[in-house]
């Protein structure tokens, strides 16, 4: 069986304070550090919108130390799934950062996230074999929204290359991909948008649309996924179970709720983070952590 991490998409949210993070912070206190007390995975969201240093991402293994089974994910940098861009010079940039991840055994794997209209055509199937090309040392996974790629021949092509496959849920609209429970190399993934059908094909880029993922996902939701997660992961080495509905934290809630009924036990919580989703009661069980901070 593979082993299974739980986790957010990003952990640097001023919406946080108070709801995870402590309210009022000690002198020194670490964000990341904090959450990898509860998680065993993030998934690096900076690296989207632009490469990482190497002396970040130092830092970030430092930090993460303490729990030996962390792991991060990172998003590839937009310049190369989004736009035309992507030379030498950049590839240099965005290895310096992966590179320091994956030499201390703390990259388990890089998102090639690609947005609803980046269809299964010739030309984006050309896009997509160059950027596999040029990022192969590292443990690559596929993620695409529309259905047009919802092919044996998708799947395949993945497999031949030893790319992953990113099984999502979202909302359901159109030719939305549904939820899947596909493997295609020795990483699973796994990532929660939410289900928030009225802001989801929002104008505004996604750092500045402050709704598209504002959804909380009901236990009766979640349910049907404990499913596909075994079965992911009874076929992967690893499995990476993010979620991406960051505002107030929801994804934390999903998180722990997840990896609550999938390993049949208790997690640890922040006391803040119960009482704001009570929900989570059933779950989880109050952390010395909280009281010490």
């Amino acid at each position: 069986m593979g082993k299974v991490r739980f986790g957010p998409a990003g952990w640097n949210y001023k919406d946080w304070k108070g709801v995870f993070y402590p309210a009022r912070r000690p002198r020194g206190f670490s964000e990341l550090e904090y959450l990898a007390a509860y998680f065993d995975t993030a998934e690096i969201n900076t690296s989207f919108y632009g490469p990482f240093s190497a002396k970040n991402a130092a830092k970030w293994v430092n930090e993460t130390r303490a729990n030996g089974r962390f792991v991060f994910t990172a998003k590839l940098w937009e310049r190369f799934t989004h736009q035309s861009g992507g030379d030498a010079a950049d590839e240099k940039l965005v290895r310096e950062g992966f590179d320091v991840l994956q030499n201390a055994g703390k990259l388990g794997a890089v998102l090639l996230q690609f947005p609803f209209s980046f269809h299964n055509t010739p030309d984006n199937v050309k896009k997509l074999k160059g950027i596999i090309e040029k990022f192969r040392s590292y443990p690559l996974v596929l993620e695409v929204r529309h259905a047009s790629w919802d092919t044996p021949q998708t799947y395949e092509f993945l497999k031949e290359n030893g790319v992953g496959f990113c099984n999502i849920d979202q909302p359901i609209i159109g030719r939305s991909l549904k939820p899947t429970s596909k493997v295609t190399s020795d990483t699973g993934y796994i990532r929660f948008h939410g289900r928030n059908e009225k802001d989801w094909f929002s104008d505004l880029p996604p750092n500045q649309s402050p709704n598209r993922y504002d959804y909380k996902y009901s236990i009766d939701e979640l349910g049907p996924w404990i499913d596909r997660i075994a079965q992911i992961a009874n076929n992967t080495d690893s499995l990476f179970v993010i979620a991406n509905n960051h505002p107030f934290a929801k994804c934390l809630q999903v998180g722990q709720i997840l990896a609550a009924m999938y390993l049949q036990r208790k997690m640890k919580a922040p006391e803040s983070l119960v009482q704001i989703y009570p929900e989570l009661a059933q779950f989880t069980e109050p952390s010395p952590q909280t009281k010490l901070l």
